[in-house]
């Protein structure tokens, strides 16, 4: 007899077409069957030895966060309710050029301080591995819901070149050819990069176009952080679409937004760039969160001279008055590139977190209300906690705009990515509650989207990106990664004043077959393992 019948539930299946009632047969951690309008028909339902009733309920695949920080948050938090409760069966990590494979002991250290503000210091943490097959393999140990890997291009430079801005060296770009190679062989589902982020920026359009032409010939795909989100955003989108093109690579958007007061209003240049791409034949998707506030780290504003060399030469340069005026005049005055080309307006930088318990009086403030109370300029307070923090406090950046953010949802190669970073007292709410929040908020409230063009967008979307044959749909023989969700309450609980609250009306969650949400609570269940991408034939 098969382990569980989920009973009477509303399928929502991932494909885009209308939702139907049935019987849902789960074993050995797949689909075995699907009986349709079982009751209705009066034939003979199937039994197992746990029946689960889902009257009022819709069942769908588990969601697929594209864009995740949980790198080492699956590894220190075996609970790691704040995806799993959302529906998230599957997270792509790696992102955004930076992360910890492939490395050796230098490149570790380096990388551990850059991100810190990420995914923590990293201090509980045994870092067992080097290579991206070792990271995979760590994961396979048992992690609360599954993972994919992107090979970082900011790692792979920082340990083939260095984090000097230059070119590099015909030798050193063999050297990110054959990283990037074993990355693949190993299991990556493609490359990410930080083109805002040293030392990943420092990489010329030639350079990554060599290392996406070796991503394309193992089927994987670039996820660029492109170099502007701000007044270069669309000359950005149109040079990785160019470069994609050049390299005949896939091509996936990291948390593709327009931002800034110059692109209020401009999502449908960018729309329009992307439809004659793909009237052309590129391959291109995108993912996008449910929120107008952006979050990274508060280094990450400043120029990008002004990093060069790695943590430890940027808080030379912030130690030095005179290097720190330049650094001002930068963000306040010309608009860093680190700033998206845009003057910082610091009353939108808003703390979310540091590093440091001492100085978590800063958290949940803006750095002008941090100023205003010192009776300082806020160039003096941001240059401050940066010094005494080490670069680890994180922000949010309140520079996004409401129509640019429902304009790019409703694309048809659009994907949910949360860009969730766990780290700070006040995180970005998108981190509990991206999954529920477009379901919730952007399909039953606004109707923004229909329920199934939205599971769609969540589920079979990004696993036809990823290359998972057998994941994304409710379908006979795939893997049984499902949710079930009450379409009538479900809702993000986090928001911005309280954002580690979890969802609401997303009473199970399965990871191959297994419970790992159950009436609403976490188990103890460690069902998630690394999904390894699969070099075509």
């Amino acid at each position: 007899m098969e382990e569980l019948v989920i009973r009477d539930a509303d399928v929502v299946d991932g494909s885009g077409g209308p939702s139907y009632r049935a019987d849902v047969v789960v074993d050995g951690g797949r689909i075995v069957s699907i009986v349709k309008e079982a009751a209705a028909a009066g034939c003979q339902r199937p039994r197992a030895r746990r029946e689960l009733d889902a009257e009022g309920l819709v069942l769908s695949p588990g969601f697929v966060d594209m864009h995740a920080h949980s790198d080492l948050a699956l590894l220190r938090d075996p609970d790691h309710s704040a995806k799993a409760a959302q529906g998230v069966t599957l997270e792509v990590i790696g992102q955004d050029g930076l992360s910890y494979a492939p490395v050796d002991d230098r490149t570790l250290g380096e990388v551990r301080r850059a991100i810190a503000g990420w995914n923590g210091s990293g201090d509980d943490i045994d870092f067992d591995w080097r290579s991206v097959g070792e990271y995979l393999d760590r994961l396979d140990r048992g992690i609360a819901v599954n993972a994919a890997y992107l090979i970082p291009q900011g790692t792979v430079r920082a340990l083939a070149v260095g984090w000097e801005d230059r070119e590099a060296t015909p030798e050193e770009l063999d050297r990110m050819r054959q990283l990037v190679a074993e990355g693949m062989e190993q299991g990556a589902v493609g490359m990410s990069s930080g083109l805002t982020y040293t030392p990943g920026m420092y990489a010329g359009d030639a350079e990554l176009t060599e290392l996406c032409r070796v991503v394309a010939s193992y089927g994987g795909y670039y996820c660029p952080h492109h170099r502007s989100y701000g007044a270069g955003a669309l000359e950005a989108y149109r040079e990785m679409v160019a470069l994609a093109r050049e390299a005949d690579c896939s091509l996936h958007l990291a948390h593709a937004t327009m931002n800034f007061g110059v692109n209020k209003g401009r999502a449908p240049e960018l729309l329009s760039l992307l439809d004659e791409a793909l009237a052309a034949g590129a391959d291109i998707s995108l993912d996008t969160y449910p929120y107008t506030p952006g979050c990274t780290t508060l280094a990450a504003m400043l120029p990008s001279w002004a990093n060069e060399g790695g943590p430890e030469a940027a808080l030379k340069r912030l130690a030095d008055e005179e290097t720190a005026e330049r650094i001002r005049h930068d963000l306040e005055v010309t608009g860093s590139d680190g700033c998206h080309g845009v003057p910082i307006e610091w009353d939108t930088i808003e703390i979310s977190g540091v590093g440091d318990p001492a100085l978590a009086e800063f958290a949940g403030h803006t750095v002008q209300e941090s100023a205003d109370l010192r009776g300082e300029a806020p160039w003096v307070t941001a240059r401050g906690l940066l010094l005494a923090d080490r670069l680890a406090p994180t922000i949010l950046q309140h520079v996004g705009h409401e129509e640019n953010v429902r304009a790019i949802m409703r694309h048809r190669v659009h994907t949910g990515g949360s860009d969730g970073i766990l780290q700070g007292a006040k995180p970005h709410p998108r981190a509990y509650g991206t999954f529920p929040h477009y379901l919730g908020h952007y399909v039953r409230e606004l109707g923004v989207l229909s329920l199934e063009e939205c599971v769609a967008h969540l589920t079979a979307r990004p696993a036809a990106r990823l290359r998972l044959p057998d994941r994304g749909l409710v379908r006979e023989g795939y893997v049984a990664d499902l949710v079930l969700f009450d379409p009538a309450t479900v809702a993000a609980g986090s928001s911005f004043a309280e954002p580690r609250t979890l969802p609401t009306g997303i009473p199970y969650v399965l990871v191959d077959g297994r419970f790992v949400i159950e009436d609403g609570r976490r188990t103890d269940v460690l069902a998630g393992r690394a999904v390894r991408g699969t070099p075509p034939t």
